[in-house]
């Protein structure tokens, strides 16, 4: 799904990472080796123990601090950027499998063991490699496998690592905005106003569930969430119950453009725009993008954030 993407320079400039730097140490090692293999131990069966132990130990090969290799950009520890970025595909999928805490310790863990090879051996391109591709798959707003929740403890650190420079307070400043609205935390409350002038805010619609959709007017993405939560009989039914709440809020600044869209949302959901521009100004939400996606349970708590829109229908054709 292609979204519009709204991100500070300063964090654009921050993914630029400095490349390998020149060692004495380094001397010439064999290239396009496989990418080191993990092996469970048998005793470990529980699916979910496999699955952290695969994504504990995936790179403890690569990250191994007693060779070093000379720098070249098309590898990492004579294993291919491709091979690479594979397995951060991998990785990052099974992180979004794990429990939240231990995805946040798995990568916080993977950014020290970085940090000290970097330190160690500074002829590894292993930091900027795998901190560039992480960012890529965890926080781009078009990535399926983005989690805010999962990238901020990463990025927290680099904040505070010596290794980040100048780009220490872009990287403090991400941290901060990915710490917003955290899974299992209230949703920030705000108001909005439809378009026949009627005021309301987030905390005060009573529903089992709430879809918090951030949409603009002609967004064709937009269009598709809406067709598909229009036409899915579950959905309707639930929403005509009360038991999902549909909350569809448009939060930027061409209010006529959107005033002369909006009655073609359909009536049963609640339309509106935010008509103090407090979303953005106070930074309640970190909407990089739109469409954005949040699910909230009948407290208003987040049980998923910015999420991929076929992982939040599969949640509400799940849970409903």
């Amino acid at each position: 799904m292609t979204k519009g993407v709204r991100i500070p320079s300063a964090i654009v400039l921050a993914t630029l990472l400095c490349g390998c730097h020149n060692t004495t140490k380094s001397t010439q090692a064999p290239k396009d080796l496989p990418f080191p293999s993990v092996q469970v131990p048998s005793l470990i069966t529980e699916p979910q123990e496999r699955t952290l132990f695969i994504a504990d130990n995936m790179w403890n090969g690569l990250l191994d601090t007693t060779r070093h290799f000379l720098c070249d950009s098309s590898y990492v520890s004579g294993v291919s950027v491709d091979a690479i970025e594979e397995k951060v595909g991998l990785y990052t999928t099974l992180l979004n499998q794990l429990p939240l805490d231990k995805a946040r310790n798995s990568v916080k863990n993977l950014f020290s063991r970085l940090e000290t090879l970097e330190k160690k051996d500074p002829s590894s391109n292993a930091f900027e490699v795998l901190t560039k591709m992480l960012r890529r798959y965890l926080y781009d707003p078009n990535s399926p496998v983005r989690n805010e929740d999962i990238w901020q403890p990463f990025v927290e650190a680099l904040s505070k690592s010596s290794l980040a420079g100048d780009l220490a307070l872009s990287y403090d400043y991400e941290s901060k905005m990915c710490s917003l609205n955290r899974v299992g935390t209230k949703a920030a409350d705000f108001s909005f106003k439809s378009l026949e002038g009627k005021v309301e805010t987030l905390w005060g619609i009573p529903a089992e569930y709430t879809l918090l959709f951030f949409s603009n007017p002609g967004c064709e993405n937009c269009k598709q969430i809406i067709d598909y939560l229009q036409n899915d009989p579950k959905i309707g039914e639930n929403v005509a119950k009360g038991t999902l709440a549909v909350v569809n809020v448009y939060i930027d600044e061409n209010v006529d453009s959107w005033k002369e869209y909006a009655s073609t949302y359909p009536k049963t959901w609640h339309n509106g725009y935010d008509f103090g521009y407090t979303i953005r100004t106070d930074v309640l939400y970190n909407v990089r993008a739109i469409p954005s996606l949040y699910i909230l349970d009948k407290d208003k708590k987040v049980i998923m954030k910015d999420a991929p829109q076929d992982k939040a229908f599969a949640f509400l054709d799940e849970s409903l």
